[in-house]
């Protein structure tokens, strides 16, 4: 009601549940101040007065009665969660003080702390330093829960946390750390001021990191039905696309949080088909005690000498392969360190988004007095390791050692050999530039929202297609960044994604002349299979309109009516075609193909006669050929076509079924039998219907050729012993 802005029904809904509620003493009295200000509005209205202030305070009223509200949705959401409740409870307890002066000079001392470190004497600066480290571990771990379970804040509190955040005597791990705690508190409860800092933060900071994980944070917060609360939140997403390194920022993002979802299947693709070629050509083996080397087989050598090196090979190019993945964005480390998240380190829910830092306390020790120091510190600096994998492999990394042959860890510590992680070593100017930083915090979240055991606790903005496809949002309706609409939607086509690339396409405005908008949403509505032959020839049309004689325009007006079975006008286009590229294979094909549904079969086969002299070897025009053929009553010359078809490698299941009606249409029904009985054997779908097919899909075709419904039925019965 709140969103629909129904102040007076959202009021009187919430005074009868709070009725029910009797412990919500505060929260009563507030709602009761907040009903006499609307009464006292609503009478001087009715009495017939004019306020030019009506609107300003209608709204005002409505914003108190949302922050009412959601307060109490989130003291309701922690009661009832023994895992929030401890959550709220322990830094409140641990720390009575939570003024925002008391805490800015808590993080200021920390800095001022660190700084002084090199002034204490050697024989005390190591345990002086772990101190100063494992006080402000603590610290940081109280505010990260304190701000997580925190009800929405006011315009001061709110202001205290952006000089917090860009204050240059702050620690930027703190800073990072805080935003990421107010994102996962703003998913769970909307705040228009907790918004408002990450959005101010985002603008304003010089710190490029956490300006991104500020980015990553609004623009997951998004959130549509709270513009009819707070309708400055278009009015900040505007004027952040103004920028043209905002809009490009927010196009990576878009594409990059694709890339972290498909973690799950990318890693099926590492573990199934790239990482047994690269152990199968190491002189690496796997067993129960660890890795261990393979000496050279010369027997194996002598009797397949070509076998090592296309072993070799295999390994390089999967290597190569999986480089390529992570160079597209690809989170080829997920599977890997999944396992790793169970340690004990993970307990602490801020551990799973605090930046890396040597000087953490859980690492600290591991990373200075480690036996394989030099490989350790190597490998976190060189490989593109998100902030929560470079923390498990650090806390794994004892066990890991005892893994390792001991001659490469010699080689590696010696400086003979240098580690390179699987994926590639990544430069440190790239891992420099903010594309680099936004993709390893989101891979920080994605482990956070898929791993941590209390997830469930929170929205997960990886499921919720509202937020992850944060470019569908109307906040950006009149933005600048609507010119950006048609490369989104392009890329989410390109990788099969149609319902989200027409949510994103919704949002855009295209101008008369934005070919690549029509040309884009045509192919797309043809893979709609709601949308009308109407919608998607028109946008062909009007790519045609753009451009006249563009080939790829008319090659897709043609397939979007060959699609609603307009084979005339199809046949058409395709003629057009045929002007423009008279030995074009595909648009000869399509164009018999227009014709044979015409029923003008020989003029088809005039064509295809043609094609089958030109291209004996492409089994698409040969298919093509039998199915006229059949249309045509020359079951014979079909069969031999069918027959070539039939005996490939892999043929293909269609063959089978079409070659079935062939042989039923010339009256060898056994053989019909035989064939259709193959075809559901190797189509794949248990749950094909023949009967449909029959009576339903070609029931115009097999009435055609002379068979009635009877004789249809007895087929079916056949089909099924």
């Amino acid at each position: 009601m709140i969103e629909e802005r129904r102040l007076g029904r959202a009021a009187n809904a919430l005074e009868n549940y709070l009725l029910s509620h009797p412990k919500q003493k505060a929260s009563m009295e507030s709602l009761m101040t907040l009903i006499g200000d609307f009464q006292l509005m609503t009478d001087y209205w009715q009495r017939g007065y004019d306020d030019p202030k009506r609107e300003e305070v209608y709204s005002q009223l409505l914003r108190r009665l949302y922050v009412l509200t959601t307060n109490i949705l989130t003291h309701d959401r922690m009661a009832n969660s023994r895992f929030l409740t401890s959550v709220y409870s322990r830094p409140r307890q641990i720390r009575k003080d939570w003024s925002m002066t008391t805490v800015r000079q808590q993080l200021e001392e920390h800095v001022s702390n660190v700084a002084l470190l090199d002034l204490e004497p050697e024989n005390t600066r190591e345990q002086k330093r772990q101190k100063v480290y494992s006080e402000h571990q603590l610290l940081m771990h109280d505010l990260f829960d304190y701000i997580l379970t925190s009800r929405l804040w006011n315009d001061s509190l709110a202001n205290a946390f952006i000089e917090i955040l860009l204050s240059p005597t702050i620690d930027t791990t703190d800073q990072q750390l805080i935003v990421s705690a107010i994102m996962l508190s703003a998913l769970n409860a909307f705040g228009f001021n907790k918004f408002t800092v990450l959005m101010n933060v985002y603008m304003n900071t010089t710190d490029m990191q956490v300006r991104q994980r500020a980015l990553v944070g609004w623009a997951l917060c998004l959130d549509d039905s709270k513009t009819t609360i707070y309708p400055e939140i278009a009015e900040m997403v505007g004027k952040a696309c103004e920028d043209e390194t905002c809009r490009n920022e927010l196009i990576e993002l878009q594409m990059q949080l694709f890339y972290c979802m498909d973690a799950e299947q990318d890693q099926k693709i590492i573990h199934d088909e790239i990482m047994p070629d690269i152990l199968k050509g190491s002189n690496i083996k796997v067993t129960r005690h660890g890795l261990e080397e393979v000496d050279d087989d010369t027997l194996e050598d002598i009797l397949h000498p070509d076998t090592a090196e296309r072993n070799m090979e295999r390994m390089e190019q999967s290597m190569k392969q999986m480089a390529e993945m992570q160079k597209q964005g690809a989170d080829i480390y997920f599977g890997g360190f999944s396992q790793m998240k169970r340690l004990p380190f993970f307990n602490d829910m801020s551990n799973w988004f605090v930046p890396f830092y040597p000087q953490h306390p859980a690492i600290n020790n591991i990373w200075e007095n480690t036996k394989g120091k030099k490989f350790l510190q190597t490998i976190t600096k060189i490989g593109a390791f998100c902030d929560s994998d470079k923390y498990s492999f650090v806390l794994a990394f004892e066990q890991v050692l005892k893994q390792f042959p001991a001659k490469i860890l010699k080689m590696v510590e010696d400086g003979e050999a240098s580690p390179l992680p699987l994926g590639g070593e990544i430069d440190l100017k790239e891992q420099r530039q903010p594309a680099f930083a936004r993709r390893m915090y989101l891979q920080n979240l994605y482990r956070f929202f898929r791993l941590y055991p209390m997830r469930s606790e929170f929205a997960n903005p990886f499921d919720d297609m509202n937020k992850y496809l944060f470019f569908a949002s109307k906040a950006f309706y009149g933005s600048k960044l609507q010119m950006c609409m048609t490369e989104v939607g392009a890329f989410l086509m390109k990788h099969h994604k149609y319902d989200e690339a027409m949510a994103v396409l919704g949002n855009a405005t295209p101008q008369e002349s934005d070919f690549d908008y029509y040309m884009l949403m045509g192919n797309l509505l043809m893979r709609m299979p709601l949308a009308t032959e109407a919608s998607a020839t028109g946008n062909f049309f009007k790519a045609l309109e753009i451009r006249p004689k563009n080939e790829k325009a008319l090659s897709g007006y043609a397939r979007a009516l060959f699609r609603y079975h307009n084979y005339e006008a199809a046949l058409m286009a395709y003629e057009q075609l045929m002007g423009l590229k008279p030995e074009h294979t595909g648009y000869m094909l399509n164009a018999a193909i227009c014709l044979a549904n015409m029923e003008r079969n020989e003029e088809a086969l005039k064509i295809l006669y043609k094609l089958d002299y030109q291209n004996p070897d492409d089994n698409k025009v040969k298919r093509v050929l039998a199915w006229v053929l059949t249309m045509s009553g020359r079951y014979e010359q079909a069969g031999k076509n069918y027959h070539q078809l039939l005996s490939t490698e892999k043929p293909e299941a269609v063959d089978m079924l079409n070659y079935g009606y062939c042989l039923w249409f010339a009256g060898d029904i056994m053989e019909a039998i035989v064939h259709f009985k193959q075809f559901l054997l190797t189509h794949g779908d248990k749950d094909y219907n023949m009967e449909n097919e029959f009576m339903n899909t070609e029931h115009k075709i097999i009435a055609s050729h002379n068979i009635s419904d009877t004789e249809i039925q007895l087929m079916l019965d056949a089909l099924a012993d």
